[in-house]
């Protein structure tokens, strides 16, 4: 995908979690650049908003390096899927839960999606003004933002890498409570188009009863 995102990057360790985010950290202090940059950065993020749905293909780099691939859909606000084609994991969020399902295993993990930084990319908008924005970084190939709250995530966050030019989101980053970082690259990216409502349900019915909801 109450416990908290700690609670969550246990399973990134057993790649239960592995199953959901990331993005390549962003190492070392970060200051955000004069107003121009801001505005720069903020035209970046409006055109993100802008984008209600996409999906695509994904790569992911675990906190051990190990690299899984698969598909991706989101829609927003606050919904994701990630079906892996290397292991029995995908992770759906439907707007209010985070679930994170081992086929193999038949379990379902569920979390509030409002107590992990996954919320923060899912959101309708990124606001560079409001306090969960902790760094902007702007260089030639490459624009980076950093969000988080302490307050609600603790020091997780995440780490969104977004092309200058294009505006096109790169790749996210979701470091948790132990400093470990989860990366998803994004690529055949297509914008906009209705995505089946199934893809982001989440079979509450099924999980009460021990299934894995296949």
């Amino acid at each position: 995908m109450a416990k908290t995102f700690d609670t969550i990057s246990r399973f990134a360790t057993t790649r239960a979690l592995a199953a959901t985010l990331a993005v390549a950290a962003v190492c070392g202090p970060m200051a955000a650049g004069p107003a121009a940059a801001q505005a720069g950065a903020q035209q970046i993020a409006d055109h993100f908003a802008g984008i209600p749905s996409m999906h695509g293909d994904f790569v992911q780099f675990d906190p051990n390096g190990r690299q899984t691939e698969g598909k991706f859909y989101i829609e927003k606000p606050g919904k994701v899927r990630f079906d892996y084609t290397q292991q029995p994991l995908r992770v759906i969020a439907d707007g209010s839960t985070v679930a994170i399902n081992n086929k193999k295993l038949n379990t379902w993990d569920t979390y509030p999606l409002s107590k992990t930084p996954l919320k923060l990319l899912l959101d309708r908008r990124i606001d560079l003004s409001q306090a969960n924005i902790q760094s902007v970084k702007e260089e030639p190939d490459l624009t980076t933002i950093v969000m988080g709250d302490s307050s609600i995530f603790g020091n997780s966050r995440i780490t969104l890498m977004f092309d200058p030019k294009s505006y096109e989101l790169k790749q996210w980053t979701i470091r948790d409570q132990q400093g470990k970082d989860t990366t998803v690259m994004i690529y055949n990216v297509k914008h906009g188009g209705d995505i089946a409502e199934s893809t982001f349900k989440i079979p509450y019915t099924a999980i009460a009863q021990g299934q894995t909801g296949n």
